[in-house]
């Protein structure tokens, strides 16, 4: 199972639930539709940080924010939340290192997410 601070384990089960007999073809299917949009979303980040607009960077964070708390990515939710926070309470100044925080604990819900569908 993969790291519960990385990945929730619940949240996986609760995933699992929804189609429990197909072998985990839907968490596959999720899964993979989380790891194809969200480097989309991280580029965004960049995007709109570069472009000086709050509101689409905080609607990205926001975006990662939900679909991580989906899959019990626990500390990318954390991290992108906090982004999302300072972006809309701070604006975009110094944010960038945020930003590569969230970079960082998606690239670990990533190959957490990889090992746990590889089994």
């Amino acid at each position: 199972m993969a790291d519960p601070s990385v990945i929730d384990p619940q949240a996986i089960e609760n995933l699992r639930a929804l189609n429990p007999d197909d072998n985990d073809e839907f968490l596959r299917e999720i899964i993979g539709i989380f790891l194809e949009d969200t480097p989309q979303r991280l580029d965004e980040l960049e995007q709109s940080r570069g472009a000086g607009d709050v509101t689409r960077f905080a609607r990205a964070a926001h975006s990662i924010k939900g679909s991580s708390s989906n899959l019990g990515a626990v500390a990318l939710r954390a991290a992108a939340e906090k982004l999302e926070h300072q972006a809309r309470s701070e604006g975009l100044d110094g944010i960038a290192p945020h930003t590569a925080v969230v970079r960082a604990e998606f690239d670990r819900a990533q190959a957490a997410l990889k090992a746990l569908v590889a089994r």
